[in-house]
């Protein structure tokens, strides 16, 4: 059995890490005796064509996509485009989006033949197995599926209990390469579940109310397998990772007493933290910590069912800056109950807080399929504008409520980004007048560097100026000759700066993430997408 997976185009401004959701279904599938590749559209360009070329050389049976709501438009072209190229092949889609639509996406997507619902890697194991041994699909629980003009969904499955007997993710699968060329994080997961009802989230719906942990020595095997990678940061994406402050401070001291030397962030409430957790993690390496704060009014609080007071929130804030970790928090305009006063109130709030070192961004309420915000909507008085998925990012209004429209939401996000772009544009004028700090300098040049590189790999100009032909007389071309050669192709074919292209390139090639290779006689410069780690994926696995 062959199986295509799919990670649908995600935009570089979210700040997207290695699909692990997939990496972890592949793994699964590899552990089953499925041949897998993945197919990762955040960081190669989406064309047609060179998916034809795919499927003629790979001959997958099975495709399969995984999509949040902004994402779902962009992995239902790609599985349409595969079931006009190949109409045998079985495809299939899972994610949070999915799974709380599945009947309404499977009676509008008619190239979709199956949604995986919720936590996917027994789910699919056994639909494949279904699928391979031309069994009716009513015997794997989990899924909702076509069968001839009926939409039929089968018994719901049972959370995995034992985390630590699914194999690590499979992420020399991934082009782990490109998105550390790019600067972006690589994350990993130590639990599963968030107990906590907040009417904006599925988390609880879509993992479980029950926390359920991988043990603190498999983490920490994880963890010193990431280290390996050299990633910037690692973040720890749980929804909720210090749930339990007993397997906190169990996976602090399995770090401690490895002696790992990591740095990795993590996510967590205002209500779930202490003095002691906080200085056990700064220890163990974590550098930042992520708060949901979403508002600085009591009464929306508690209409969210956030559970949180104001001043949990400040005490919080203020013990990351006693131990050291830098407090980061996302607040959401446009819950319910939200007014121009309340907006006002949550802005000085916010204002307020980045006093005391607290960086912070804003979101507006974005009404996902699944949640309570959505299901309730009229009770709560919200108003939902567009089905259209693709706006539902969070950063331009999706909703209105009574006293709130959509213009004056776009207008906190938007002046919040000015501010921002204001800043880079004073950072800009200090590197020119030699008044810059040097964190300055690599903030800003991080993200130029950033956005060139992303346009270089989306617009394929390595692939496509990089060739370069040894003539009869080269037995050789230097490194810097043949970066001298793939600057004057690109320049020539795109607007990029020579010199800042230059800049760039040099130090993609020192930091090993470009390469230049000989076969036969043709040197060629490419990425180093795939790390070719699958051995030592191999090792930790068996540690564990």
């Amino acid at each position: 059995m062959r199986v295509l997976l799919i990670n649908p185009y995600y935009p570089i401004s979210e700040t997207p890490s290695p699909p692990l959701g997939l990496a972890y279904l592949a793994a699964a599938m590899v552990k089953a005796g499925v041949e897998v590749k993945i197919l990762d559209y955040v960081v190669y360009p989406y064309r047609r064509d060179a998916l034809e070329s795919v499927l003629k050389e790979f001959k997958p049976q099975v495709a399969g996509a995984t999509a949040v709501s902004m994402t779902f438009d962009h992995a239902r072209r790609v599985l349409s485009d595969l079931k006009a190229i190949d109409p045998d092949i079985v495809t299939v889609m899972g994610g949070p989006h999915v799974t709380f639509c599945a009947q309404e996406t499977l009676d509008t997507f008619t190239d979709l033949d199956a949604v995986v619902i919720g936590e996917g890697e027994e789910t699919l194991i056994e639909l494949l197995a279904a699928v391979e041994s031309n069994r009716n699909l009513d015997t794997v629980s989990g899924i909702a599926y076509r069968a001839g003009s009926k939409i039929m969904t089968t018994a719901k499955r049972n959370w995995i209990k034992d985390l630590d007997a699914l194999p690590f993710p499979a992420r020399h699968l991934l082009p782990l390469g490109r998105y550390r060329t790019l600067g972006m994080p690589i994350s990993m997961t130590t639990s599963r579940g968030c107990p906590h009802k907040c009417i904006f989230c599925v988390g609880r719906k879509m993992v479980g109310a029950k926390v359920r942990y991988h043990s603190a020595d498999r983490v920490a095997n994880e963890l010193q397998y990431l280290a390996d990678l050299k990633f910037h940061q690692i973040n720890i994406a749980d929804d909720l990772f210090t749930a339990n402050q007993n397997h906190c401070l169990a996976i602090c001291d399995e770090i401690l007493q490895r002696n790992l030397n990591i740095n990795w962030t993590s996510f967590a409430r205002v209500d779930t933290i202490s003095e002691k957790l906080l200085s056990r993690m700064k220890a163990a390496g974590c550098t930042a910590v992520s708060f949901g704060i979403e508002s600085a009014n009591p009464a929306i609080l508690k209409t969210i069912k956030k559970g949180i007071t104001v001043e949990q929130i400040r005490n919080a804030i203020r013990i990351c800056r006693r131990v050291g970790i830098s407090p980061y928090a996302s607040f959401i305009l446009g819950l319910p109950g939200e007014t121009p006063q309340t907006i006002k109130e949550t802005k000085a709030f916010a204002a307020n807080l980045q006093q005391e070192g607290l960086a912070y961004g804003f979101h507006i309420l974005t009404p996902f399929p699944g949640t309570e915000v959505r299901e309730q909507s009229n009770h709560l008085g919200i108003r939902i504008l567009t089905e259209d998925w693709s706006k539902y990012d969070a950063n331009r209004a999706v909703i209105e409520t009574a006293t709130v429209n959509r213009r004056m939401l776009d207008d906190v996000v938007v002046e919040w980004q000015d501010q921002y772009d204001q800043y880079l544009g004073h950072i800009h004028k200090n590197i020119q007048n030699g008044n810059a700090t040097a964190d300055e300098i690599s903030q800003l040049k991080n993200l130029e560097n950033t956005v060139m590189l992303y346009d270089l790999m989306m617009q394929k100009h390595i692939e496509e100026c990089g060739a370069l032909s040894l003539a009869a007389t080269d037995s050789e071309i230097s490194k810097e000759k043949g970066l001298e050669i793939l600057i004057d192709r690109i320049t020539r074919s795109s607007d990029m700066d020579p010199e800042s292209l230059k800049v760039t390139l040099q130090q993609v090639l020192e930091d090993g993430n470009l390469k230049l290779i000989r076969r036969d006689d043709t040197l060629r410069w490419e990425w180093e997408s795939f790390l070719g780690l699958q051995k030592t994926s191999q090792k930790h696995i068996k540690r564990a």
